[in-house]
């Protein structure tokens, strides 16, 4: 019987019930002996092995006695002395002394547990010497060694059942770490992946319909003096609604960025200086120094995403009339840097990005260089232009690495932008 856990496992109901069993069959079994010996008293003999037998098997139905640890040691003391009125009267009753062993130990905490045994034993010893009327050392080794070979199965079984309760809670702690560690994991993947989404959104869909504004604006403006150079902006917006459905598209086909598609990312950057220098008054000039190498694609697609959101700040923003983009092969660097001759701004006071009002194109610039490993630079003051420069190692650290971006990447379409103030008009081509 186990009082600290209503709920037995099923290893310690076996043991008890056995226990159970092994008491009232020894207390049947010095009933039976006074009976079919015609022992004196034997009727006495049966009424006392049947009163302790009762008092046993009210123990575990007892709500108290299993729950109260008090209530079972004064439960065990009167199976106890119902037992050493049995043991004055048949010497059989010393036998049910090794079932109590195992009780004493198993309800009683240790040191009384082990002063319990012992008298036990003392008492087991004594009575039967008593009914022989004589002793011998081996009436006290029997009880003894019975009493040894109990504190040993029920010390050794109590640690066994510590050890793997031990076990057990590692076990439930470590499930609920490797839960709450999923979790986790699952909470910071939804969250990069939604940051990541919010940058490609931005770099893409939500400037190509900044773009397309931008060229219907010139369009209506060149209305009715020159219906030939709205017509071609009309043209010009047509073409960039065509470039941003199959942006999107691709974005929502997880596919490599279609200016990156048959050509290298220099050819992508020059296509990129070409296509602004079309559809705005702004004159984009590519530069390419140092000895290519192949890039990773996220590399690519990282850079070719800051060349688009500043020059997409420059035709904006900066009322510039030419902007330099510059792509160097460094070693084991690579860099960006776009140069324009605007209006310039002070880096110090940047408005803060806003959903109606735009202003997440450098956070995004920085955050794209920072997840490579690199750094991403403005310098700039009023009235002197702006010069943007990102450094991006070509082996970033291991714990940065990003993976392929699974993602559409615009650059023919239209370039990025930091923010959404009033556009300049687009410049007409000769």
């Amino acid at each position: 019987m186990n009082t600290a856990a209503p709920a037995l496992p099923p290893t310690t109901r076996a043991l008890t019930w056995c226990l159970h069993l092994l008491i009232l069959g020894l207390l049947a079994l010095a009933a039976a002996r006074a009976l079919t010996a015609g022992r004196p008293h034997a009727g006495v003999i049966v009424a006392v092995a049947a009163a302790c037998g009762l008092v046993y098997a009210a123990g575990p139905l007892l709500p108290r006695v299993r729950s109260s640890r008090p209530a079972a040691a004064w439960w065990l003391g009167a199976v106890g002395a119902v037992w050493l009125v049995l043991l004055a009267l048949s010497p059989d009753a010393v036998w049910v002394a090794f079932p109590l062993y195992f009780l004493q130990l198993h309800l009683l905490p240790r040191r009384a547990g082990l002063a319990s045994v012992a008298a036990t034993a003392a008492a087991a010893s004594t009575g039967f010497a008593a009914h022989q009327h004589a002793f011998s050392p081996a009436m006290a080794i029997g009880p003894a060694l019975g009493a040894a070979v109990a504190v040993a199965v029920v010390w050794g079984y109590q640690a066994l059942y510590r050890e793997s309760e031990h076990r057990r809670r590692l076990i439930d702690e470590l499930t609920a770490t490797r839960a709450d560690l999923a979790t986790a994991q699952h909470t910071a993947g939804v969250l990069a992946e939604r940051e990541r989404l919010a940058r490609e959104i931005h770099d893409t869909l939500a400037q190509g319909l900044s773009s397309i504004q931008l060229l219907l604006r010139a369009a209506e403006r060149a209305l009715p003096r020159t219906p030939e150079n709205a017509a071609r902006y009309v043209d010009q917006a047509r073409q960039a609604a065509v470039d941003n459905l199959a942006e999107a598209r691709r974005f929502v086909a997880a596919l490599t960025p279609p200016a990156l598609e048959g050509t290298t990312l220099a050819g992508a950057l020059e296509r990129l200086c070409a296509t602004t220098s079309a559809r705005h008054r702004l004159t984009a000039r590519f530069h390419l120094t140092g000895d290519p190498v192949p890039l990773a694609t996220a590399h690519e697609v990282a850079l070719l995403r800051i060349a688009q959101s500043a020059l997409a700040n420059t035709t904006r923003h900066a009322e510039a009339t030419t902007a330099e983009v510059t792509l160097s092969y460094l070693g084991d660097h690579i860099a960006l840097d776009v140069v324009d001759d605007g209006r310039g701004f002070d880096p110090a006071r940047l408005p803060t990005p806003d959903p109606e009002a735009g202003g997440f194109g450098l956070a995004a610039m920085r955050a794209r260089a920072h997840a490579l490993g690199g750094t991403l630079t403005v310098e700039s003051a009023p009235g002197h232009g702006t010069a943007l420069a990102a450094r991006i190692p070509l082996t970033p650290p291991a714990e940065t690495e990003p993976t392929k971006p699974a993602d559409s990447e615009r650059t023919d379409s239209e370039p990025t932008e930091l923010a959404d103030s009033e556009p300049t008009e687009p410049k007409a081509r000769p």
